[in-house]
């Protein structure tokens, strides 16, 4: 059964949850949780955010966490970095561990995509990975600036949560990821996250609206305002 869905299962996450439910494959949602553990002994940056997830522009703020799934030849993990501006994925970074590099090069990614912007803000939680030198290090080298919430308090990162939340209601348990290998997953969610999430689908803080017609839509009031 496995080897005869394995040869229908193309790239496609609409395709793929059709398959798995024909099969009775689907996996049962279960609850998010945080998996970052604080360092008792780093200092805490400033909560610059303190709840407010909203932007009026782009790379002014952005958000980041991590998120693990369990796949068939081990747990693949996430880091993401959120854009408060029109809810969009700007950078994204998955590996077999969820050490500091994890981190830093999701940041990176981002920066490779949109560039850098002096002051713009990273919020994230208390993990040790972004309370290490490394991760701070490459925020100093940017220019950015360093948020975190409280200990513990999901609330103060609520809208990564909340994409987080989106992925696996989606797609992580819409399709029975502990037989897959991290490989498959892998190529799900960046097919998941660039061609869909970002492009396609509704987002409730973006008012229904799509992210590239809320990036649109600034860019043709600042032409307006110019002209």
């Amino acid at each position: 059964m496995i080897e005869a869905l394995s040869e229908r299962l193309k790239p496609s996450y609409g395709k793929g949850y059709i398959i798995c439910r024909e099969y009775g494959l689907l996996q049962k949602r279960r609850k998010p949780h945080g998996i970052t553990k604080a360092n008792p002994k780093a200092l805490p940056a400033e909560d610059l955010l303190k709840g407010d997830f909203k932007s009026e522009t782009p790379n002014t703020k952005w958000l980041t966490d991590i998120t693990e799934m369990k796949c068939l030849d081990g747990k693949l993990y996430l880091c993401a970095v959120l854009d408060c501006f029109d809810a969009s994925i700007v950078g994204f970074s998955m590996d077999i561990n969820m050490k500091t590099p994890l981190c830093t090069s999701a940041l990176n990614s981002a920066v490779k995509r949109y560039g850098k912007t002096e002051g713009l803000i990273v919020h994230s939680d208390r993990g040790s990975q972004f309370t290490s030198h490394l991760f701070r290090e490459t925020l100093a080298n940017k220019g950015f600036r360093q948020s975190m919430g409280r200990t513990g308090n999901c609330f103060d990162n609520a809208r990564m949560e909340s994409f987080f939340a989106t992925l696996k209601k989606d797609l992580i348990y819409r399709l029975p990821v502990y037989k897959m290998n991290r490989a498959e997953v892998r190529h799900y969610i960046f097919e998941w996250t660039e061609t869909y999430y970002n492009r396609k689908r509704r987002h409730t803080s973006n008012e229904q609206n799509l992210p590239p017609l809320v990036k649109r839509k600034l860019f043709q009031e600042q032409i307006q305002a110019a002209a």
